[in-house]
């Protein structure tokens, strides 16, 4: 009897390439044309190398990837160029890329959102879940670290680390790192006095509602809020709110404080609002950036809906 033959065959997996990216910072002295300005940083690469590389979306002017191969630069431009694979451009409907780098990531978080999973279903879509699964696609040792969160209803703008070294520089000198965050909220009725400052100390109570109170014996943490009115119509106003502290719910209970509920929050005292969401949003973020120690400053536009909502638009 013949014995059939096994033969064993070894399937290797290749390893994971991680992208290579080289940076580039566009000069006084530099060519102002995209083709030109790469033919001067890669003088090792052909003319034809350069055009397919535009081709297979390898290249980036800022944010963008870009394929015009005359695309006027200035300098100040900032010019990247994935020598391994196309860049993995970031799309969805609830979450913008606003900025990334090898450390940070700034984002522009659409309402209804969670920032991260809380105690509910693991597998919910968050903001968090959301970037970590565009950075697992550039390469699966990628990884994302939360530092500050928005409320779900909260709309606007949201820093993200992109390494340990960068969340813990943020996390442990958040005071000092962050030079300003400004809010705008559309609220019932008017804040009297239309401009000043609400400190108090914050809790929170069973129910996971958080409370203001006066007194510094109370155990809550100092919050710090100033606002000035920037409008009034229809009995609402527009507020800008800036954060000098940054406690969970702090502006939502802050302006209750103030009888002046924001629009939609129907938890702290709220009506239901026209336009369907709480009119809470993230207008401006202004840090020092973890790594490089530049002043990194976002501002975002003023949602649509509430000038529909107030009837009105403000400067």
């Amino acid at each position: 009897m013949m014995k059939a033959k096994t033969t064993a065959t070894n399937t290797k997996v290749s390893a994971f390439k991680p992208d290579v990216i080289r940076d580039f910072t566009v000069a006084e002295d530099d060519p102002r044309e995209l083709m030109q300005f790469l033919a001067a940083k890669l003088p090792d690469i052909k003319r034809t190398g350069l055009k397919q590389m535009l081709a297979h979306r390898q290249v980036k002017a800022g944010q963008s990837v870009v394929s015009q191969f005359n695309l006027p630069l200035e300098p100040g431009d900032t010019v990247s160029v994935n020598l391994t694979r196309e860049f993995q451009e970031f799309q969805h409907r609830r979450l913008r890329l606003v900025y990334e780098d090898e450390h940070i990531i700034v984002v522009h978080k659409g309402y209804g959102l969670l920032s991260m999973a809380g105690d509910g279903p693991q597998q919910q879509i968050t903001a968090y879940s959301i970037l970590r699964e565009y950075l697992k696609k550039k390469n699966p040792a990628n990884k994302i670290f939360i530092v500050h969160r928005l409320d779900r209803d909260t709309s606007g703008l949201m820093l993200f680390a992109k390494t340990a070294e960068a969340k813990e520089a943020l996390q442990y000198n958040w005071n000092n790192m962050v030079l300003e965050r400004k809010y705008v909220c559309v609220v019932e009725g008017t804040p009297d006095p239309a401009e000043g400052t609400v400190r108090s100390y914050l809790l929170e109570n069973s129910r996971h509602e958080v409370y203001s109170t006066d007194n510094p014996d109370s155990g809550g943490q100092l919050a710090v809020t100033r606002y000035r009115t920037l409008g009034t119509n229809r009995g609402l106003s527009l507020v800008e709110c800036q954060l000098d502290t940054g406690r969970k719910n702090q502006i939502r209970v802050h302006m209750k404080q103030l009888s002046t509920p924001i629009s939609g929050d129907r938890r702290y005292g709220g009506h239901p609002s026209a336009i369907h969401r709480m009119a809470l949003h993230a207008l401006t973020l202004r840090f020092v950036h973890p790594v490089t120690r530049k002043d990194m400053h976002f501002t975002s536009a003023l949602p649509s809906s509430f000038t529909r909502l107030i009837g009105r638009q403000f400067k």
